[in-house]
């Protein structure tokens, strides 16, 4: 028997843009790419854990939010913890995001980036 070890390295999201949403991704988290071509680009936090990944999808559909019939299902979205709701919001407005139009939680914000990809910010 072996000591398999499995480890999440990156999680993938699809944009017809890879290089743009990964600087807003970059800016947004602080982090830095540590690969980066036309088609792909992957961000890293400087500790080295699991990171971000762009990859180009030339027939992108934005996924709707809040889901409805007949529309492009989101597959995923993520949650990022930030110490100020305020000034997070603000961050990831100047950087690009809107506000989702349904907001399900009074302690979260449900925010959309430049490619339409729900994610949350919570405190």
């Amino acid at each position: 028997m072996t000591d398999l070890r499995l480890e999440l390295s990156t999680t993938v999201l699809g944009t017809p843009d890879p290089p743009g949403l990964a600087r807003f991704y970059g800016e947004l988290l602080g982090w830095h790419a540590t690969q980066e071509e036309d088609d792909w680009v992957m961000l890293r936090p400087a500790d080295g854990g699991a990171g971000l990944s762009f990859q180009l999808e030339e027939h992108h559909a934005r996924p709707s939010w809040p889901t409805e019939v007949g529309e492009q299902q989101m597959q995923l979205h993520l949650d990022i913890k930030v110490s100020s709701m305020e000034e997070a919001v603000a961050k990831a407005e100047r950087l690009g995001a809107t506000q989702a139009a349904y907001q399900p939680q009074d302690d979260c914000r449900v925010m959309i980036d430049p490619a339409g990809h729900p994610f949350c910010l919570f405190e």
